[in-house]
């Protein structure tokens, strides 16, 4: 399967959105703790927010598509109440700018382990970062840890620049590692795979 194969991302709204990251986390199998449609319903609703999927078609049938990956973002505020938010925004602090500005927390994702290398992690950043510069945001957060070494070169490539380091002393592949990107006005249409986007 090629790079070049067509894709389509689909927007989904949150309860069907939050439905179908919990079903597709259970056929992933790899997550540590995986979330459930509840936990993710009650971190997004009230807040802006984004749920994107890249599908492909299934080889026996092309007319039906399966998803193989999705990413979620939403709103940052500088007031949280959310205790592991607002521990988040404590931690940016010094390194991401809140005042006056809106930041886009691009939060959990995943791809499905063979059809990693594809492309479709890169192309739903690129969607998620349109969506984010539409939708009037000034910088995109990422938080992940020093052993995603895939996930941390493509974010490099598409631009996100290393803004704070938390080292894990007794494994340093444990370390945290928080990157933002700045939006401007030269945010580029998602290219790579041939893809069209759908709303759901």
């Amino acid at each position: 399967m090629g790079a070049t194969m067509e894709h389509r991302i689909r927007q989904y709204e949150l309860e069907q959105g939050a439905l179908e990251i919990q079903f597709i986390e259970e056929l992933f199998g790899e997550f540590d703790r995986r979330k459930t449609a509840t936990e993710i319903m009650a971190r997004l609703n009230g807040r802006a927010n984004t749920i994107l999927m890249a599908e492909v078609p299934m080889p026996e049938d092309p007319s039906q598509f399966v998803p193989v990956s999705y990413k979620v973002g939403h709103e940052l505020l500088a007031d949280e109440a959310d205790p592991k938010l607002r521990d988040l925004v404590q931690r940016l602090k010094g390194a991401v700018r809140f005042d006056g500005r809106k930041i886009f927390y691009s939060w959990i994702g995943g791809t499905r382990r063979d059809w990693r290398g594809q492309g479709h992690f890169r192309a739903l950043t690129e969607q998620q970062e349109v969506w984010a510069a539409s939708n009037g945001f000034h910088e995109i957060v990422v938080k992940t840890k020093n052993r995603f070494y895939e996930m941390r070169g493509a974010l490099a490539r598409l631009g996100f620049d290393l803004v704070k380091y938390e080292r894990h002393a007794p494994d340093n592949r444990e370390s945290k590692v928080y990157l933002s990107k700045q939006i401007g006005s030269g945010v580029l249409e998602p290219r790579g795979l041939q893809s069209k986007t759908l709303n759901v």
